[in-house]
């Protein structure tokens, strides 16, 4: 081997080593949950007010772009919520904020009612309403049925029928999923933001763990 040879032979084993260096840099930082600063600054601006589960002071920030009506939500809510709030909303360890991303008019019915019922009960509503979701959403009279679920839930039958007459909170909801749409771009529900990190669609509580509780390396 010529001395040249060797030389180019090195100068291009070492460009491949940075390479892989800096590749597995990022990979490292995506796992252990760095920030997206890029992706938390289109999370900023929804169009209602944020309705925070946890510590409004807590280190890390988990986003979830729900719909009223989809199972797959529903399921997460059952399965993977309590023991994710358990772990880390009830620690101070993250805060928890759902958006409304309706998916048809029967959910933004009902986000529309879960913010009538005040901020401090609206997301009590919603895990009922995810609870109870069979029985109402997928109903011959849907709306009847919500309807009882809202009744039950301390809501007058006045205030139900001011509330789904209420354009401005309507206009609300609908301007949310639009923003949601353009600039986060979700396009699904459930759609999450980690510390700004993506993850799309039902998951585990250990799709979690790997951004807000990596093991060390």
């Amino acid at each position: 081997m010529t001395g040249s040879f060797r030389r180019r032979a090195l100068i291009a084993f070492g460009a491949l080593a940075l390479t892989l260096a800096v590749a597995l840099g990022v990979m490292r930082a995506q796992t252990r949950g760095a920030s997206d600063p890029a992706a938390l600054a289109q999370l900023t601006a929804p169009s209602l007010p944020d309705i925070v589960e946890g510590s409004a002071d807590a280190p890390a920030t988990i986003i979830e772009y729900a719909s009223a009506t989809c199972s797959h939500c529903a399921a997460f809510h059952q399965a993977t919520w309590p023991a994710l709030k358990a772990k880390y909303v009830d620690t101070g360890k993250a805060k928890f904020i759902l958006r409304e991303f309706p998916l048809d008019p029967l959910a933004t019915a009902a986000f529309m009612l879960a913010r009538c019922a005040g901020s401090a009960k609206r997301d009590a509503v919603l895990d009922r309403l995810f609870d109870r979701q069979s029985e109402w959403a997928f109903a011959a009279n849907a709306l009847y049925e919500l309807k009882g679920q809202m009744l039950d839930s301390g809501m007058s039958e006045a205030d139900f029928e001011a509330c789904l007459a209420n354009q401005e909170l309507l206009n609300h909801v609908n301007a949310g999923r639009e923003i949601a749409a353009s600039r986060p771009q979700v396009r699904s529900t459930p759609t999450f933001f980690v510390n700004g990190v993506r993850l799309n669609g039902e998951v585990g509580l250990d799709k979690f763990d790997e951004i807000l509780a990596p093991p060390p390396r």
